[in-house]
């Protein structure tokens, strides 16, 4: 697996997903337990993550779509 995007806005993780499944791209959402924890008040990121075979495409899906990559 790969870091894809990283972010505290779920708006961005939510459409993020959505683009990915539109694609046939599996993603996986990490840190949402501890965004929970924190009490949702954004300080922790959550990071999107695909298979390394996949990281390509999502990369410019993401990237025609507006959304910073999380390098």
């Amino acid at each position: 697996m790969k870091e894809l995007i990283r972010s505290t806005d779920p708006t961005v993780m939510a459409f993020a997903s959505a683009l990915l499944q539109g694609e046939d791209i599996d993603c996986f959402q990490m840190d949402v337990n501890m965004s929970i924890l924190e009490g949702g008040i954004g300080i922790f990121p959550r990071r999107m993550m695909v298979r390394e075979e996949d990281y390509d495409r999502a990369a410019r899906v993401m990237q025609d779509n507006g959304i910073p990559l999380g390098k």
